[in-house]
């Protein structure tokens, strides 16, 4: 199957901000101040499936031009020791490298065929087995999910979330890098973002990897679908507000 190269050009692109109205609940959005200007925003950043990598393979991957699709495999997740006393490091990830200090990756997914407690896909920057962070919702009845997202910051991982109907099948997440410093947002329209998570990551200054993941913790398996992947200039814009110590 030829996979089909996509190339977003960054220079110039703007995101409006906006209160999501339905994910009132998901943390707090964006304060609209003014923004400083950073070096890196006349770059031109450049998103290429050639360039991403599996770190594990799930249960088959099948890639049509922009729209990726993974089938889970039973068992697979990722979560590190706190309150369960358990690791698991067995959850498929695909992703890129990059050095640039300042970005935005979005991706919409979509788990229509999610079914089982914990079945689960969305955004991950994954260094190692101890250090990572992802985003997304998790299945857990029929009248509930949990939209949420996992920091794991030297093998210690933390869960924040919030309930959110079951019949949200779709979901957009924006990951937004400044330097260490790292800015999760979710979104059901694909323009109107809200922060979910502000983390700083003690690994993640230099060289990173990030992407997609897709799992399913206890026995079950599903299709998630991801599509519209691209890389913008830093939609998180510096803080204008109490300086720096």
């Amino acid at each position: 199957m030829k996979i089909h190269q996509i190339i977003f050009a960054m220079k110039n692109f703007i995101i409006p901000f906006a209160m999501l109205a339905l994910m009132t609940a998901c943390g707090g959005n964006n304060d609209g101040k003014s923004q400083e200007n950073v070096e890196q925003n006349n770059k031109v950043m450049t998103l290429n499936i050639d360039d991403f990598e599996w770190t594990r393979q799930p249960e088959s991957c099948a890639i049509k031009g922009d729209t990726i699709e993974v089938v889970t495999k039973p068992g697979t997740d990722l979560w590190q020791r706190t309150y369960y006393n358990f690791r698991n490091d067995n959850a498929p990830v695909f992703q890129m490298e990059t050095e640039e200090k300042f970005f935005s990756f979005v991706v919409k997914t979509d788990f229509t065929e999610s079914h089982h407690r914990f079945d689960q896909c969305g955004i991950v920057m994954y260094l190692d087995s101890e250090n990572w962070l992802k985003g997304s919702v998790e299945y857990e009845n029929e009248e509930f999910q949990h939209l949420g997202s996992v920091v794991t910051n030297n093998g210690y991982s933390d869960w924040a979330t919030t309930a959110i109907p079951a019949n949200v099948k779709t979901m957009w997440y924006r990951l937004s890098r400044r330097e260490d410093d790292y800015c999760i947002e979710c979104s059901q329209d694909g323009e109107h973002f809200t922060q979910m998570r502000v983390c700083h990551m003690h690994q993640g200054g230099g060289k990173i990897r990030f992407g997609i993941y897709a799992c399913s913790p206890e026995e079950s398996s599903f299709k998630a679908i991801f599509t519209g992947m691209k890389l913008t200039e830093c939609a998180w814009k510096a803080h204008d507000g109490q300086q720096p110590d």
